[in-house]
Parts: C-alpha cells; sequence; structure tokens
C-alpha cells in the first residue's frame, strides 16, 4: 500500500485544481502567469474533458461565446500545467489525500442541482429541469435522452439567459443548427419535434429579469418567430431608474411587442411576466400549468394576487437557478449553497481559517455572473493563495505527487491526459468533417470511454 505520510520530494510548490471548467482554468491560468512563485498545476476533473460549463453549458449555436476554450486551451500548453481527468474528489480521492500531496487545493466545481419549483405535480413526467435539457443538447455524457414525441406548447420557468437559450433552440428552424457541434441524436429529436408555442414565465417584471441584452436580442430575431409580452408587463416602469442593461432589454420587448404578427410564423415566443407557477396538472403526465398572478409589496417581495389562469402545455423546463452540491470533507453553508471562504480562503463554518483549501466560480459565491466573471473571481483567490505561498503559512506537502499517482493506480484510478482530450477532439473533428460540420460532438460515455483507452474489454 502506498504511504503517503513519507517527505515530499518535490519543492517546487504544487497546486491541485479540482475542477476543469472556466474557473478553474482561469486560476491555472494566473498561477502560471505571475512571475513572483514558480508553482505546478495539476487540474483535475471527473470527466475526460476540460472546459466544463464552456463545453456542456453554452448553446452549440454560440459559437463566438464558445471560442473562448481556445483560449483556455492555451492553458495546458504551459509545462507548468497537467491534466488528470476521470479522477473524482470523494469517490477516487478524498480533500485530505490532495492536501497531503499539494501545498494548496483550490475547488472549482460548479453548481450541478437546479432549483425547484416547490409545487404540487412538480414530479410529473414532463416537468423537467433546464439544466438537464441544457445538457442534453450540449452533449453532456451524464445527460439522459429528452423526448419532444407530443409536445406543441413548452413553458419555460425563469427569466434568465438559460430560458433564453431554452427558448431560442426550442423555436429555432433545426436546419440552422445543423452546422452546429450538436450530437446527431439531439438534431434528429429537434427535427422530428412540432413545438409550436414556447412560453417565457417570469415572477416580476421584464424589468427585473436577468437574461442579457445579446442573448434577449438573439432570441427576438430568431427567424420566423412571433412574439407577445403579456398585457400589463410595462406598467409602472420608470426608465429613468433602468440601468443601461435593463433599459436596453425593456426597449427590446417593447419593441416586438409593438410589431405587428407575421405571415405564417414557424413559431410563437410568450413573454408572460408578473406570474409564478402554483401547480402542475394532468393524467400521468403534464398537461397544464396554473399560473398565479403576482405583484410586489411595500418591502418589494413577490405575492400573490391570488388570481390565476392555465396553459395547456406539455413540458414545463425549470430555469430559475442553479445550485452546488457539498463536497465530501469541504465546508459547505446549506443555507446559501457554497463553500464558505473569506474572498477565496476557505474557512469553516465558524469562520476559522482552513489552510492550503481555496475557492472560485460558482460553488464561491454563487451561480451569477458570466463565463468573464470568473476571470477576475479567480485572480482574487489566486492572489491570496500566492500569499499565503510567500508568507510560509501554507505547511509543506508531506507526500509527492508521484506518490499520490500510485495511490490511485492501486485503486484501479489512472486519469486520463491532455493527449487524451486531444483524441476526443480529433475524432469529433473527423467525424463531423464527414457530415460537412466542423465538429460533431461524441455524447456517449461508451465511446468517450473507448477513445482514451479505457473501454471495459480495452483496457
Amino acid at each position: 500500500m502506498t504511504d503517503l505520510s513519507s517527505p515530499a520530494v518535490d519543492r517546487v510548490p504544487a497546486v491541485a485544481v479540482v475542477g476543469a471548467g472556466p474557473s478553474g482554468l482561469f486560476a491555472a491560468q494566473a498561477l502560471v502567469a505571475q512571475s513572483e512563485q514558480p508553482v505546478t498545476v495539476d487540474v483535475y476533473d471527473r470527466l475526460p474533458t476540460p472546459y466544463g460549463l464552456l463545453r456542456y453549458g453554452v448553446a452549440p449555436d454560440h459559437t463566438s461565446i464558445k471560442s473562448v476554450a481556445t483560449a483556455l486551451a492555451r492553458t495546458f500548453e504551459s509545462p507548468q500545467v497537467s491534466f488528470r481527468g476521470m479522477v473524482e474528489l470523494g469517490r477516487d480521492v478524498t480533500h485530505a489525500e490532495l492536501l497531503t500531496a499539494y501545498d494548496a487545493v483550490i475547488y472549482a466545481v460548479g453548481a450541478s442541482e437546479d432549483l425547484q419549483l416547490g409545487v404540487p405535480g412538480e414530479l410529473l413526467p414532463g416537468s423537467r429541469s433546464a439544466r438537464e435539457f441544457v445538457a442534453w443538447y450540449g452533449g453532456h455524457p451524464d445527460a439522459r435522452q429528452q423526448s419532444l414525441e407530443g409536445v406543441d406548447s413548452v413553458a419555460t420557468v425563469g427569466v434568465g439567459n438559460v430560458a433564453v437559450d431554452v427558448a431560442r433552440v426550442l423555436a429555432k428552424d433545426p436546419t440552422l443548427l445543423d452546422s452546429t457541434d450538436m450530437p446527431q441524436p439531439v438534431l434528429d429529436e429537434l427535427h422530428r419535434h412540432e413545438v409550436k408555442d414556447v412560453w417565457v414565465v417570469g415572477r416580476r417584471g421584464p424589468h427585473h429579469a436577468s437574461f442579457t441584452t445579446v442573448e434577449l436580442r438573439e432570441l427576438l430575431n430568431t427567424p420566423g418567430l412571433e412574439v407577445s409580452v403579456s398585457e400589463g408587463a410595462f406598467d409602472g416602469i420608470d426608465e429613468h431608474e433602468l440601468d443601461r442593461r435593463t433599459k436596453a432589454n425593456v426597449a427590446l420587448l417593447q419593441e416586438v411587442a409593438a410589431r405587428p404578427p407575421i405571415d405564417d410564423p414557424r413559431a410563437h415566443l410568450h413573454f408572460l411576466f408578473w406570474r409564478r407557477p402554483v401547480r402542475l396538472e394532468g393524467d400521468g403526465a403534464v398537461e397544464r400549468i396554473v399560473l398565479e398572478h403576482t405583484a410586489l409589496d411595500e418591502d418589494g417581495a413577490v405575492i400573490g394576487t391570488g388570481a390565476t389562469d392555465s396553459l395547456d402545455v406539455q413540458l414545463v423546463l425549470r430555469a430559475i437557478g442553479y445550485r452546488s452540491v457539498p463536497l465530501p470533507g469541504v465546508p459547505f453553508d446549506e443555507r446559501r449553497g457554497i463553500v464558505p471562504s473569506a474572498e477565496g480562503r476557505v474557512t469553516a463554518l465558524d469562520g476559522s481559517a482552513r489552510p492550503g483549501e481555496y475557492v472560485v466560480g460558482w460553488i464561491k459565491r454563487g451561480p451569477i455572473g458570466v463565463i468573464g466573471t470568473n476571470k477576475s473571481d479567480a485572480s482574487q483567490t489566486v492572489r491570496h493563495l500566492l500569499e499565503d505561498l510567500a508568507s510560509g503559512v501554507l505547511p509543506p506537502p508531506s507526500a509527492s505527487r508521484e506518490q499520490l499517482t500510485a495511490l490511485l493506480a492501486e485503486r484501479g484510478i489512472v486519469a486520463t491526459t491532455f493527449e487524451d482530450w486531444q483524441a476526443i477532439d480529433a475524432a469529433e473533428i473527423e467525424r463531423g468533417g464527414r457530415a460537412g460540420r466542423s465538429r460533431t460532438k461524441v455524447e456517449a460515455w461508451s465511446q468517450l470511454l473507448e477513445l482514451v483507452g479505457r473501454a471495459p474489454d480495452g483496457g
């Protein structure tokens, strides 16, 4: 049995980053870009593919945003950085074992669960998570197949970018998605579907919606889409009190609300503001969603008015926010859904320090901000980590990274490498080329494992 208690031999400080999404890679970039303190960085992920939400959470037709992956890929060009895929914290390695082999550990695992509506009927078939729907069309290997058979009307609950993305994918002519990297089974399902009405439901007004103007404009300009906005949505809005983004959003919605009907629309998009779900109904599956009209009380909190109406829908996608899940052995604030920290330095729930442990991204600050937000967030955490290294407050590791690798091998865990990812990357490009596309994602676990030499019968 490998002993992790022997002295470490590698005294260039080593940092483990747990999570290869944007926040983790921005942290790795910041660590190796500075010249004051040489470090080596190992980026761990439970998948054999890096880039996390950038690969699996950004809509496939948002190629400009996905191109950020090209910049993040340069992280692995540094000889100081390595990728260690298919290693999961808590399943394959403990946080204590990482702390034994590294000077510091940065947790960058994001938010992997979605919030619930908490209404009767939410568990009916046809009530789903927008997160799962995005994972499906994004080609995540854990995603479940999403059937749109028999669905002609969909309600998305939430007024953020996820709801906007989902609405656009459902309303868009699927031939316009054929050039994206969507897995072929996803494209096949989108070509078969007959969704004609998409409802975007928000419990507050359009000036409270969190979608970005770029995302909203793209949705509203979807070819063949007729758009309506619920009556009274703009009542009481004082444009002088709005910030630049919100004012632009309201102006866009007012503009489309005034448009005349179009001839032979492909689909109808309905914005329903000042509504909240109170129950889902149906005989064995979702057939309708009952919505209560809402208002704000004197403290600005949303309250129900008692008036209700309903929509006949066969699919309800909740897009009301994400939530992080606890990491084994790591402090977790259940109420806030984050790892507690002081500007990225992990603390215990009582506020005491946890030397050598750091956090970045959504699990640090909650699921807010866009991809670029993670860069400044990571810089803050890395700055404190480097300060701690320089001040000597971090105890040196008692074992080497090689000893940890040997321990994992004894458990049958052999991490995949960046070269393994490049084999997946090449296979996707080759698959896409055969279909006249730049790339077609490999979405099945069996195929991913085969490409990295981990197929059950092939080693």
